[in-house]
């Protein structure tokens, strides 16, 4: 399933991630990944609030977790930065969808980065 909603279509989703050599490409495309199905979800599933827009949320952030591990064998990990642009991802998700209230620190509350 593609990603209908114009905006996050058209985003440069952890762009900054991208620009920079330390975070290793093929491992940014999984974490881009991770939030295009994020949508995928979100379109499919409709949450109806922010408590269930943050059980979405918080799936995806564990997979964030599980992919701490490569960027640490690549030589990467996530953080500052990192976190940072993976957060504003989440952020932009949640806005584009129309949770406009969404706590950012509540969107990937169960992050270990």
């Amino acid at each position: 399933m593609a990603v209908t909603n114009e905006r996050l279509a058209q985003d440069d989703l952890l762009r900054m991630l991208y620009d920079d050599s330390y975070f290793p490409d093929h491992l940014v495309d999984k974490g881009k990944a991770i939030l295009l199905r994020l949508c995928e979800r979100i379109e499919a599933e409709r949450p109806a609030d922010l408590p269930a827009l943050y059980v979405l949320t918080h799936a995806a952030t564990e997979e964030f977790n599980a992919l701490e591990g490569e960027f640490d064998e690549a030589g990467s990990e996530l953080e500052t930065t990192a976190r940072e642009e993976i957060g504003e991802g989440f952020w932009l998700v949640a806005q584009a969808y129309g949770f406009e209230d969404a706590d950012d620190e509540e969107l990937t509350a169960p992050r270990t980065w």
